[in-house]
């Protein structure tokens, strides 16, 4: 299996497919590259180079102690890039994958990158604060957490229910697809898992978007209860000149699933424009 190493030696999974413009798709919490499944194939037929990586603690990379902040991930971006040798590529960043795509434009100065796209994602800053009001309130993060510590499996099943808006009106999700990203979630390791709730709750991004030099494209659903539009994606054009801001009109924050066309077909417009 492909994998390549990062400096503390941390084996990172990943999948190259495809010819023609790179476009690096970087997974949200608590999944692996697996949750990309239905956007990889329309875009390496519409002509892409494909590259999906497990971040360190998820999927089948290595499960490191340390290493959840997010200067550390986006190093680990910038592995996966320079061992690819990937240039002009597209960075797609779902959720807390969103994170690292802030946090490498403005540590790595955007080396090799041509666009930005952040889907249902987590910057600019989540956490609420006296300077921050539209933020989350903190006790949420420390209940996730809790909930992780308590009893891992029926956390994640039962987060699976916002993840998707199982049993809302437009969301008949199938049991069987909770239960996928059930036995995804649990892959990962519990030290993983807890941390990098403690990264994207805590992790304030709004100077790594000021960095920003790229087009940059962000698309979140407005019915989102796991990453409140208002608190992420609607604040982002303000940091980010030129930005362009879709939203999905009642969609939840599992846009590769329950929009997984019109999410593929977007990503593909404007990697290619």
């Amino acid at each position: 299996m492909p994998f390549v190493t990062t400096a503390d030696k941390t084996e990172l999974y990943y999948n190259d497919w495809g010819h023609g413009r790179p476009i690096v798709l970087i997974h949200g919490w608590p999944l692996s590259s697996s949750m990309w499944e239905y956007q990889v194939e329309g875009l390496v037929e519409a002509g892409f180079r494909v590259v999906a990586y497990d971040r360190r603690g998820f999927g089948k990379s290595s499960q490191p102690y340390s290493g959840y902040d997010y200067d550390t991930l986006a190093d680990d971006l910038k592995v996966v890039l320079d061992h690819l040798e990937l240039d002009d590529a597209v960075l797609v960043g779902f959720s807390m994958g969103g994170g690292e795509v802030a946090r490498y434009m403005s540590r790595h100065s955007g080396e090799r990158v041509g666009k930005v796209a952040l889907v249902s994602a987590v910057p600019p800053y989540l956490l609420k604060g006296d300077d921050n009001p539209d933020g989350v309130d903190g006790a949420i993060f420390d209940q996730i957490i809790e909930g992780l510590r308590t009893d891992r499996p029926n956390f994640l099943y039962s987060f699976s229910k916002s993840f998707f808006n199982a049993g809302m009106l437009n969301f008949q999700i199938s049991d069987e697809t909770r239960q996928q990203f059930l036995i995804e979630g649990l892959k990962a390791s519990a030290k993983a898992t807890i941390d990098c709730v403690k990264a994207f709750g805590r992790t304030d991004f709004r100077q790594d978007l000021r960095r920003f030099d790229v087009p940059t494209l962000v698309i979140h659903g407005d019915a989102d209860q796991t990453v409140p539009i208002d608190a992420s994606g609607k604040r982002v054009p303000a940091m980010v000149p030129g930005a362009e801001l879709k939203v999905y009109p009642g969609a939840p924050h599992a846009l590769t699933f329950t929009d997984k066309e019109k999410l593929t077909a977007d990503l593909a417009t404007f990697a290619r424009n």
